[in-house]
């Protein structure tokens, strides 16, 4: 069988293309430090791959999205703190405003303050997130969530909470309500307000009172008429007479179904005092209310002054604990979120730590062996090479 050079020229350079391309492509793993180079170098190990990338993108973006709850809700959380401080401050100058030695001029000095403590309150209120976003306004974001109007400080959001998606089956709340914050908060001391009316003449006052029997609140207003500084009758809201000529002592309990009221001081004939059940009530207008009540001065004289002052002051400082404690309860939901969100972060981390190691199990090179075959081609090469060369070299001419 005769082998024409052509032939051996053919076959020798095809094995030492084919060599030189496997040396080439040694070269480039150990270069870029990765076995694939194209998926036709393992395409199962390929496709596994993209799935992992994926992945970890989508991880990636989770964190990103952790990220910006947490910054939204720690900015809610400092807000509702500097809100808490504020309603204390609101308290501490509602004691101050009972002391009797207080002038008027005195009173209305603490009223001007807390009317700046009021514009202090609603600036928080309206506070935003840093991207323009207002941290209480619901799902309308780009909207003031408080405006202070002619009939009082109105919520213009709505009652939603603007979420972020922070893991694969979690979605974060990174907003809230302003009104379940700062509107709904319930008068009185939670079950039932009580309040003097702003006619008496009397020095007496009335407290907030406390719940005796839950069962026993059926929620009907009733009214203490004095009919002397030493007797009073009860009616319900329809004025029906409940109770006639019960005796009255300053200091002594007053019960009513469920309930226990306590007065204090002398009221005079003509003077009343109402229990009804409480109502939502922003903490704009408790605070309102208790400006105006330290700014008013009752016609019927000092007395008549203190006791209404008194019974207005009971009423502010219950809605202002009302609200401390609403305020309060937000903050603790917030900081469980945050703590779930450092949760998340950290599961996020070690996911992300997981889909890198896995990729490099499937793309990184084996420096050891690649070096071993680099060495092993390149020998090859070269050893074929020179054998190209002494086939090449024979020829009948170098005989002749």
């Amino acid at each position: 069988m005769r082998i024409s050079s052509g032939s051996v020229f053919d076959t020798n350079v095809s094995m030492l293309n084919t060599q030189q391309a496997a040396l080439l492509h040694t070269n480039q793993q150990v270069a870029s430090g990765r076995r694939m180079l194209t998926p036709a170098d393992d395409p199962a190990a390929s496709a596994n791959v993209l799935q992992v990338t994926q992945a970890d993108g989508t991880n990636t973006q989770y964190t990103t999205n952790r990220n910006a709850a947490k910054s939204s809700i720690g900015m809610s959380e400092a807000v509702l703190q500097s809100v808490s401080t504020l309603l204390q401050d609101a308290k501490t100058m509602a004691v101050q405003a009972g002391d009797g030695a207080l002038s008027p001029a005195d009173r209305k000095s603490i009223g001007t303050e807390l009317h700046g403590r009021l514009e202090q309150l609603i600036a928080l209120a309206n506070s935003t997130d840093g991207t323009g976003n207002y941290l209480f306004s619901g799902y309308q974001g780009r909207t003031v969530p408080f405006v202070n109007t002619a009939a009082g400080v109105q919520y213009m959001g709505d009652d939603g909470q603007r979420k972020v998606q922070v893991s694969s089956s979690r979605q974060m709340p990174t907003s809230d309500s302003g009104a379940d914050i700062f509107m709904r908060v319930k008068s009185g001391n939670g079950k039932f307000v009580t309040e003097a009316s702003s006619g008496n003449t009397g020095s007496a006052s009335i407290g907030q009172g406390l719940v005796t029997n839950p069962t026993l609140l059926s929620g009907t207003p009733y009214k203490l008429a004095f009919t002397g500084p030493e007797t009073f009758d009860v009616t319900d809201n329809q004025g029906q007479i409940i109770s006639q000529g019960n005796s009255y002592a300053t200091g002594e309990a007053i019960k009513l179904p469920g309930m226990q009221i306590t007065l204090m001081g002398t009221p005079e004939a003509g003077d009343s005092f109402t229990v009804s059940p409480s109502a939502n009530e922003s903490l704009f207008k408790t605070m309102s209310d208790l400006i105006t009540a330290l700014n008013t001065d009752n016609p019927a004289g000092e007395a008549a002054t203190s006791g209404v002052l008194t019974s207005r002051l009971s009423k502010a400082m219950s809605g202002l604990d009302q609200g401390l404690d609403r305020v309060l309860t937000v903050r603790a939901a917030l900081g469980a979120r945050l703590n779930e969100l450092d949760s998340l972060q950290a599961t996020g981390e070690d996911l992300g730590l997981q889909y890198k190691q896995t990729m490099s199990t499937l793309e990184d090179l084996d420096f050891n062996k690649a070096i071993s075959d680099l060495n092993r081609q390149t020998t090859s090469l070269q050893a074929a090479q020179k054998s190209f060369k002494q086939v090449a070299e024979l020829s009948m001419f170098n005989y002749m």
